[in-house]
Protein backbone atom coordinates (compact mmCIF):
# COMPACT_ATOMS: atom_id res chain seq x y z
CA UNK A 1 0.00 0.00 0.00
CA UNK A 2 1.56 3.64 -1.22
CA UNK A 3 0.38 6.92 0.49
CA UNK A 4 1.66 10.39 -1.19
CA UNK A 5 3.15 13.06 0.84
CA UNK A 6 1.94 16.77 0.33
CA UNK A 7 4.57 16.88 -1.34
CA UNK A 8 3.49 14.60 -3.52
CA UNK A 9 6.70 11.90 -2.61
CA UNK A 10 5.73 8.58 -2.69
CA UNK A 11 6.00 6.66 0.74
CA UNK A 12 5.00 3.28 2.35
CA UNK A 13 1.83 3.76 4.36
CA UNK A 14 1.55 2.53 8.00
CA UNK A 15 0.18 -0.71 8.27
CA UNK A 16 -0.97 0.32 11.60
CA UNK A 17 -2.96 2.80 9.63
CA UNK A 18 -6.47 1.60 8.33
CA UNK A 19 -7.16 2.92 4.55
CA UNK A 20 -10.78 4.12 3.88
CA UNK A 21 -12.95 1.20 2.25
CA UNK A 22 -16.32 1.40 1.42
CA UNK A 23 -18.82 -1.27 1.22
CA UNK A 24 -20.12 -2.10 -2.27
CA UNK A 25 -22.94 -4.95 -1.71
CA UNK A 26 -23.63 -6.57 1.96
CA UNK A 27 -25.53 -10.35 1.33
CA UNK A 28 -26.76 -12.30 4.39
CA UNK A 29 -25.61 -15.91 4.18
CA UNK A 30 -27.51 -17.38 6.89
CA UNK A 31 -28.50 -15.75 10.62
CA UNK A 32 -25.87 -13.92 11.49
CA UNK A 33 -23.48 -14.16 8.74
CA UNK A 34 -22.75 -11.63 6.19
CA UNK A 35 -20.72 -11.64 2.96
CA UNK A 36 -19.51 -7.80 2.28
CA UNK A 37 -18.35 -6.80 -0.64
CA UNK A 38 -15.56 -4.01 -0.38
CA UNK A 39 -13.59 -1.68 -2.57
CA UNK A 40 -10.67 1.21 -1.51
CA UNK A 41 -11.92 4.77 -2.20
CA UNK A 42 -8.91 5.60 -4.09
CA UNK A 43 -6.38 3.33 -6.55
CA UNK A 44 -5.10 0.90 -3.47
CA UNK A 45 -4.85 -2.61 -4.85
CA UNK A 46 -7.15 -5.13 -4.22
CA UNK A 47 -4.76 -7.49 -4.48
CA UNK A 48 -4.29 -10.91 -2.13
CA UNK A 49 -3.77 -14.49 -2.10
CA UNK A 50 -5.82 -17.23 -1.30
CA UNK A 51 -5.94 -17.35 2.51
CA UNK A 52 -4.84 -13.77 3.48
CA UNK A 53 -6.65 -11.75 5.94
CA UNK A 54 -7.08 -8.27 6.75
CA UNK A 55 -7.65 -6.28 9.41
CA UNK A 56 -11.22 -4.50 9.42
CA UNK A 57 -12.20 -1.64 11.02
CA UNK A 58 -15.41 -0.58 12.53
CA UNK A 59 -15.15 3.29 13.24
CA UNK A 60 -15.33 3.92 16.72
CA UNK A 61 -16.35 0.32 17.71
CA UNK A 62 -12.85 -1.51 17.49
CA UNK A 63 -10.75 -3.94 14.51
CA UNK A 64 -10.68 -7.87 13.89
CA UNK A 65 -9.21 -9.66 11.76
CA UNK A 66 -10.97 -11.10 9.18
CA UNK A 67 -10.17 -14.02 5.90
CA UNK A 68 -10.46 -12.51 2.35
CA UNK A 69 -13.44 -15.04 1.30
CA UNK A 70 -13.00 -14.15 -2.64
CA UNK A 71 -13.68 -11.93 -5.23
CA UNK A 72 -16.79 -10.19 -6.55
CA UNK A 73 -17.49 -10.44 -10.54
CA UNK A 74 -16.40 -7.03 -10.31
CA UNK A 75 -12.78 -8.12 -9.24
CA UNK A 76 -13.15 -6.74 -5.52
CA UNK A 77 -12.82 -7.97 -2.11
CA UNK A 78 -15.17 -9.73 -0.41
CA UNK A 79 -15.14 -10.72 3.72
CA UNK A 80 -17.22 -13.28 5.27
CA UNK A 81 -18.38 -12.19 8.70
CA UNK A 82 -20.21 -13.91 11.75
CA UNK A 83 -21.62 -11.73 14.19
CA UNK A 84 -20.18 -12.68 17.66
CA UNK A 85 -19.20 -9.50 19.44
CA UNK A 86 -19.48 -5.56 19.18
CA UNK A 87 -17.42 -4.90 16.51
CA UNK A 88 -18.41 -7.99 14.00
CA UNK A 89 -21.87 -6.78 14.68
CA UNK A 90 -21.42 -3.30 13.81
CA UNK A 91 -19.53 -4.57 10.43
CA UNK A 92 -21.71 -7.34 9.60
CA UNK A 93 -24.82 -3.94 10.01
CA UNK A 94 -22.91 -1.88 7.05
CA UNK A 95 -25.12 -1.30 4.44
CA UNK A 96 -23.61 -0.40 0.42
CA UNK A 97 -22.38 2.97 0.39
CA UNK A 98 -20.90 3.04 3.89
CA UNK A 99 -17.19 2.92 4.90
CA UNK A 100 -15.05 0.95 7.10
CA UNK A 101 -11.38 1.05 7.48
CA UNK A 102 -9.10 -1.58 5.70
CA UNK A 103 -5.33 -3.09 6.83
CA UNK A 104 -3.99 -5.73 4.95
CA UNK A 105 -3.96 -8.17 3.59
CA UNK A 106 -1.74 -10.10 5.55
CA UNK A 107 -0.39 -13.43 6.71
CA UNK A 108 0.49 -16.29 4.25
CA UNK A 109 -1.80 -17.95 2.18
CA UNK A 110 -2.81 -21.54 0.69
CA UNK A 111 -0.07 -22.94 -1.53
CA UNK A 112 -2.54 -23.94 -4.33
CA UNK A 113 -0.48 -24.00 -7.15
CA UNK A 114 2.52 -25.78 -5.66
CA UNK A 115 -0.43 -28.79 -5.53
CA UNK A 116 -0.93 -28.12 -9.59
CA UNK A 117 -1.14 -32.09 -11.02
CA UNK A 118 -2.61 -33.48 -7.49
CA UNK A 119 -5.58 -34.23 -5.87
CA UNK A 120 -7.24 -31.30 -4.01
CA UNK A 121 -8.68 -32.03 -0.56
CA UNK A 122 -10.57 -29.53 0.81
CA UNK A 123 -12.05 -29.53 4.73
CA UNK A 124 -14.38 -27.20 6.41
CA UNK A 125 -16.27 -26.69 9.12
CA UNK A 126 -18.61 -24.25 9.81
CA UNK A 127 -17.32 -20.53 8.83
CA UNK A 128 -14.13 -21.99 8.05
CA UNK A 129 -15.50 -22.99 4.68
CA UNK A 130 -15.17 -18.62 4.16
CA UNK A 131 -11.43 -18.82 4.40
CA UNK A 132 -11.06 -22.02 2.02
CA UNK A 133 -13.56 -20.53 -0.71
CA UNK A 134 -10.87 -19.38 -2.52
CA UNK A 135 -8.94 -22.14 -2.77
CA UNK A 136 -11.82 -24.22 -4.66
CA UNK A 137 -11.81 -20.70 -6.95
CA UNK A 138 -8.45 -21.33 -8.06
CA UNK A 139 -8.91 -24.82 -8.44
CA UNK A 140 -12.27 -24.58 -10.83
CA UNK A 141 -10.91 -21.69 -12.14
CA UNK A 142 -7.96 -24.00 -13.35
CA UNK A 143 -9.29 -27.25 -13.69
CA UNK A 144 -7.51 -28.62 -15.98
CA UNK A 145 -4.35 -28.31 -13.36
CA UNK A 146 -5.51 -30.79 -11.20
CA UNK A 147 -6.40 -34.18 -10.55
CA UNK A 148 -9.37 -35.22 -8.61
CA UNK A 149 -11.21 -32.45 -6.42
CA UNK A 150 -13.08 -33.08 -3.13
CA UNK A 151 -14.60 -30.37 -0.78
CA UNK A 152 -15.56 -32.15 2.56
CA UNK A 153 -17.90 -29.71 4.34
CA UNK A 154 -19.63 -30.13 7.94
CA UNK A 155 -22.06 -27.89 9.94
CA UNK A 156 -24.17 -27.84 12.61
CA UNK A 157 -27.75 -28.22 10.66
CA UNK A 158 -28.81 -27.54 7.54
CA UNK A 159 -30.19 -24.14 7.84
CA UNK A 160 -26.43 -23.07 8.40
CA UNK A 161 -24.35 -24.44 5.58
CA UNK A 162 -22.55 -21.83 4.57
CA UNK A 163 -22.77 -20.57 0.36
CA UNK A 164 -25.57 -23.21 0.08
CA UNK A 165 -26.28 -21.84 -3.82
CA UNK A 166 -22.35 -22.15 -4.34
CA UNK A 167 -22.00 -25.45 -2.83
CA UNK A 168 -24.99 -26.82 -4.67
CA UNK A 169 -23.78 -25.55 -8.09
CA UNK A 170 -20.49 -27.27 -6.75
CA UNK A 171 -22.13 -30.66 -6.22
CA UNK A 172 -23.95 -30.62 -9.78
CA UNK A 173 -20.27 -30.40 -11.33
CA UNK A 174 -19.27 -33.92 -12.32
CA UNK A 175 -15.24 -33.28 -12.06
CA UNK A 176 -16.11 -32.24 -8.43
CA UNK A 177 -16.94 -34.38 -5.30
CA UNK A 178 -18.79 -32.27 -2.35
CA UNK A 179 -19.72 -34.32 0.61
CA UNK A 180 -21.85 -32.15 3.72
CA UNK A 181 -22.75 -33.56 7.20
CA UNK A 182 -24.61 -32.19 9.74
CA UNK A 183 -23.94 -32.66 13.35
CA UNK A 184 -28.03 -31.91 14.00
CA UNK A 185 -30.29 -33.43 11.14
CA UNK A 186 -33.70 -31.54 10.34
CA UNK A 187 -36.86 -34.02 9.26
CA UNK A 188 -36.01 -32.62 5.70
CA UNK A 189 -32.19 -33.10 5.65
CA UNK A 190 -31.15 -36.20 3.39
CA UNK A 191 -27.38 -35.85 3.60
CA UNK A 192 -25.17 -37.39 5.86
CA UNK A 193 -25.50 -36.95 10.12
CA UNK A 194 -22.07 -36.52 11.81
CA UNK A 195 -18.92 -34.71 12.47
CA UNK A 196 -16.56 -33.79 9.06
CA UNK A 197 -13.99 -36.33 10.01
CA UNK A 198 -16.63 -39.65 9.24
CA UNK A 199 -16.84 -38.15 5.34
CA UNK A 200 -12.70 -38.77 5.18
CA UNK A 201 -13.72 -42.54 5.18
CA UNK A 202 -15.65 -42.05 2.02
CA UNK A 203 -12.61 -40.21 0.41
CA UNK A 204 -10.56 -42.23 -2.53
CA UNK A 205 -7.12 -40.50 -1.36
CA UNK A 206 -3.76 -41.57 -2.96
CA UNK A 207 -1.73 -40.11 -0.63
CA UNK A 208 1.78 -39.72 -2.22
CA UNK A 209 -0.10 -37.37 -4.68
CA UNK A 210 -2.68 -35.27 -2.90
CA UNK A 211 -2.48 -32.15 -1.21
CA UNK A 212 -5.74 -31.16 1.53
CA UNK A 213 -5.95 -27.76 3.13
CA UNK A 214 -7.82 -27.23 6.20
CA UNK A 215 -9.80 -24.70 7.76
CA UNK A 216 -12.17 -24.80 10.86
CA UNK A 217 -12.65 -25.26 15.07
CA UNK A 218 -8.97 -25.65 16.04
CA UNK A 219 -10.24 -29.03 18.12
CA UNK A 220 -11.58 -30.30 14.24
CA UNK A 221 -8.49 -29.19 12.28
CA UNK A 222 -6.55 -31.09 14.80
CA UNK A 223 -9.33 -34.38 14.64
CA UNK A 224 -8.93 -33.95 10.60
CA UNK A 225 -5.45 -33.78 9.81
CA UNK A 226 -4.32 -36.83 12.34
CA UNK A 227 -6.98 -38.90 10.09
CA UNK A 228 -5.56 -37.85 6.68
CA UNK A 229 -1.69 -38.75 8.23
CA UNK A 230 -3.43 -42.20 9.31
CA UNK A 231 -4.84 -42.43 5.82
CA UNK A 232 -1.07 -41.68 4.75
CA UNK A 233 -0.75 -37.92 3.71
CA UNK A 234 2.69 -36.59 3.95
CA UNK A 235 2.30 -34.03 7.03
CA UNK A 236 4.18 -31.75 4.91
CA UNK A 237 0.71 -31.62 2.12
CA UNK A 238 -1.45 -30.65 5.04
CA UNK A 239 -2.16 -27.28 5.34
CA UNK A 240 -4.43 -25.80 8.24
CA UNK A 241 -5.71 -21.99 8.78
CA UNK A 242 -5.01 -21.47 12.59
CA UNK A 243 -6.44 -17.73 14.45
CA UNK A 244 -5.27 -17.62 17.59
CA UNK A 245 -6.48 -13.85 19.29
CA UNK A 246 -5.25 -12.04 16.32
CA UNK A 247 -5.13 -8.34 17.05
CA UNK A 248 -2.19 -6.22 15.54
CA UNK A 249 -2.14 -8.32 11.63
CA UNK A 250 1.88 -7.76 12.01
CA UNK A 251 3.41 -9.63 14.89
CA UNK A 252 4.16 -6.65 17.03
CA UNK A 253 1.81 -6.88 19.76
CA UNK A 254 2.50 -10.97 20.51
CA UNK A 255 -1.31 -12.05 20.99
CA UNK A 256 -1.77 -14.61 18.47
CA UNK A 257 1.79 -16.35 19.62
CA UNK A 258 2.04 -20.41 19.36
CA UNK A 259 5.11 -21.41 19.94
CA UNK A 260 7.75 -20.35 17.80
CA UNK A 261 5.12 -18.92 15.99
CA UNK A 262 3.00 -15.14 15.26
CA UNK A 263 0.29 -16.60 13.29
CA UNK A 264 -0.58 -13.17 12.09
CA UNK A 265 3.18 -13.15 10.67
CA UNK A 266 4.01 -16.60 10.33
CA UNK A 267 0.45 -17.89 9.61
CA UNK A 268 -2.55 -18.25 9.52
CA UNK A 269 -2.15 -20.84 6.80
CA UNK A 270 0.94 -23.28 8.16
CA UNK A 271 1.97 -26.80 7.15
CA UNK A 272 0.65 -29.45 9.38
CA UNK A 273 3.81 -30.54 10.09
CA UNK A 274 5.32 -27.39 12.11
CA UNK A 275 2.03 -27.24 14.52
CA UNK A 276 1.58 -30.96 14.57
CA UNK A 277 2.61 -30.98 18.32
CA UNK A 278 1.64 -27.38 19.34
CA UNK A 279 -1.74 -28.54 18.85
CA UNK A 280 -2.82 -30.23 21.17
CA UNK A 281 -1.88 -26.98 23.92
CA UNK A 282 -4.78 -24.63 25.47
CA UNK A 283 -5.21 -21.16 24.53
CA UNK A 284 -5.04 -19.25 27.55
Amino acid sequence: MVALTEQGQERAADPMVPAPWKVLSRTEEIPGTVTIEVAPGDNATTAFEPGQFNMLYAFGVGEVPVSISGRSEAGNQLHTIRRVGAVTTALTTLQPGESLGVRGPFGTSWPVMDAEGSDIIVVAGGIGLAPVRPVLCEVLTNRERFDRLYLLYGARSPDVILFQNEVQTWRRRFDTDVLVSVDAATREWRGDVGTVTQLIDRVVIHPENAHAFVCGPEIMIRFVAIELVNRGLDPDHIYVSLERSMKCGIGMCGHCQLGPYLLCRDGAVVPYSAVRDLLGIREA
